[in-house]
């Protein structure tokens, strides 16, 4: 539909009318009762939180700091990011470099560069610094070299109080939303709140309304529900008959609610739980301190200063840092988890920090060996993530009653890496931990964050007899072997050297180049010393990947031994024929082994 102006005029004391005015000359008219608005914690052309580190390290590090507003210079640092691999696409698609200024916005918006005092705004930029300058709150952005670091990054920036609640009055979205999950769990015992129950219901309020008004709604929705047979019809009523009460578009309720749970969860101090959000149990103590200053009444100037200096954490605080500490070992001990406290003096919030981030990675590792170990369980769920890789077309498949995966489009090179790791853990028996097995990293939620970086291998799977080494790529033209070639091979020739075992090496794209599967098919590489190493690599489409997958679970003997002889048939077509040829036996030998 075309872009359509919208103007909106007070007709009655409760009642708008909104009229949009399209290019076509269709004019819409309707009347809009007790209008809300829904808040936003991120940006639609930026919406994933985790893309932002790699940008903003792209920013940190040009020539461009402090200059990206001019169109000329929007476009200049889009090359920059297309050149780190930082965005993909057609880069002769958004001509005016638009996705350099939602960056930019999103660098404001968390601290990490000086956002723009404007005449209204009562102060000059000078008093709080140099318009898309580096912040104190951004150097330890850039930085912060774990995700955990990241993590408290982004937290900081969510504490502060930016959102606009009346003239004076500011509160933070993030702490709203902890105030609300706090009082679930005093009437429920459970801090989650459901996806639907997000977006209809808390993305639309504020402090501004009663807090019991607010939880009554949640929990009236999720009783209704629950005895609603067709829960997609509610939910689909649910958001329209909302929209009457709103401006915008109605998709902007799903399309909000999903970024701003992925930026609430970027905070670390929470977590999804199915399509909704709920608390991490070792940051209870914190995220309850969080809700005590929902409201700030600070200037603007004094909330930017705050911002760009990085808000302080409650677990700044020598007591409440030791109560954080406390709730992180009770976790520990409840899965009887083995820890060792620093020999360092707890005297302070700073040595108790970095105590219990020395722990907290105790107590990952255990969550994602046991999220390892459930993945044979979720083998079908696998699959069809691979049949949306196959399509990329960014939709959705529902796989049950509130049980829906999708791929967003501008991740599905780091979505790709991720479902091989997870098919790869339900094929199990691997000998090293899941974590060493991938080259990428998760967040709390073991979604991907970013792709693998160049140097090293995407996944390695260690196994009682070989190992298995794997690297995909979402690349399918003659560019493919000059960019995966050579790595492959050397990636794989390094680890032929420093195991005692066959390695083997899997490389999955949606489409072979015949080039690839010639430089494959050969299979050779000379060490420094000349020594001729030959390398047994297997190129794959995703689709013959995902079907072989799929049959030796369906068939109830999915074991790594399945995939090693996979590749062995394969390879017994290597020397009797050149690469377009052995793109075809390939093709046939797992058409063959999925028929029985």
């Amino acid at each position: 539909m075309a872009k359509a102006k919208t103007t909106i005029k007070k007709i009655t004391q409760n009642a708008w009318e909104c009229t949009k005015i399209f290019k076509t000359g269709e004019i819409e008219k309707r009347i809009v009762k007790d209008p809300i608005d829904i808040w936003s914690i991120g940006n639609t052309g930026v919406r994933n939180p985790w893309r932002i580190p790699g940008g903003y390290k792209v920013y940190v590090e040009s020539n461009q700091v402090g200059k990206i507003r001019t169109a000329q210079e929007q476009k200049l640092f889009k090359e920059k990011l297309l050149l780190a691999g930082e965005i993909g696409g057609d880069p002769k698609k958004d001509a005016d470099a638009s996705i350099t200024r939602k960056y930019r916005l999103m660098f404001n918006k968390y601290g990490f560069a000086y956002p723009e005092v404007l005449k209204k705004d009562g102060f000059s930029q000078k008093e709080i610094g140099k318009i898309d300058d580096i912040t104190p709150a951004g150097w330890a952005f850039y930085h912060a070299n774990t995700i955990q670091a990241q993590q408290e990054c982004f937290l900081r920036g969510l504490v502060v109080q930016m959102e606009p609640l009346g003239e004076r009055e500011t509160y933070s979205p993030l702490r709203w939303v902890l105030k609300i999950m706090f009082d679930l769990f005093e009437r429920t015992g459970d801090y989650k709140i459901n996806y639907i129950e997000f977006a209809v219901c808390v993305q639309t309020s504020s402090p501004k309304y009663e807090l019991e008004t607010v939880v009554n709604k949640i929990l009236e929705i999720r009783g209704r529900r629950k005895k609603y047979i067709n829960k997609k019809k509610f939910d689909r009523d649910l958001i329209h008959n909302a929209w009457k009460h709103y401006f915008k578009e109605e998709k902007n309720f799903h399309e909000y609610a999903d970024m701003n749970l992925r930026y609430l969860s970027a905070s670390g101090i929470l977590k999804r739980s199915g399509r909704g959000i709920t608390v991490m149990p070792e940051y209870k103590s914190l995220a309850y301190e969080l809700t005590k200053n929902v409201i700030s009444d600070a200037t603007l100037k004094e909330r930017y200063k705050l911002l760009c200096q990085g808000a302080p954490l409650p677990t700044d605080n020598t007591e409440i840092a030791k109560k954080v500490l406390e709730d992180l070992i009770n976790e520990l001990e409840m899965y009887n988890i083995k820890y060792e406290i620093p020999d360092i003096t707890l005297d302070n919030s700073k040595n108790i920090n970095i105590v219990r981030s020395n722990l907290k990675q105790n107590i990952d590792h255990y969550k994602e060996e046991k999220y390892a170990q459930n993945q044979r369980e979720c083998w079908y769920e696998i699959y069809e993530y691979m049949k949306l890789l196959i399509s990329n077309n960014g939709k959705s498949k529902e796989l049950g009653e509130d049980y829906i995966i999708n791929v967003p489009k501008a991740e599905a090179a780091a979505y790709l890496e991720w479902i091989l790791w997870r098919a790869f853990l339900a094929i199990d028996h691997i000998v090293n931990k899941p974590y060493d097995a991938r080259g990428f990293n998760v967040d709390q939620d073991y979604l991907p964050i970013g792709t693998a970086p160049g140097g090293k291998p995407d996944m390695i799977f260690e196994f009682d007899d070989y190992v298995i080494v794997v690297e995909v790529t979402l690349s399918t033209n003659s560019r493919q072997e000059a960019m995966e070639g050579e790595p492959v091979r050397r990636h794989i020739a390094d680890l032929v050297q420093k195991y005692k075992k066959p390695v083997y090496g899997l490389f999955v794209a949606n489409k072979i180049d015949s080039n690839t599967a010639e430089t494959f098919r050969m299979g050779v590489w000379y060490t420094t010393q000349d020594e001729r190493l030959e390398l047994h690599i297997v190129p794959l489409t995703l689709t013959q990947f995902s079907e072989y997958f799929k049959f030796i679970f369906t068939e109830n003997f999915a074991e790594p031994q399945k995939i090693v002889d996979l590749m062995c048939n394969c390879e017994n077509y290597r020397k009797i024929c050149e690469g377009p040829e052995w793109k075809k036996c390939i093709n046939e030998v797992v058409q063959i082994m999925t028929k029985r």
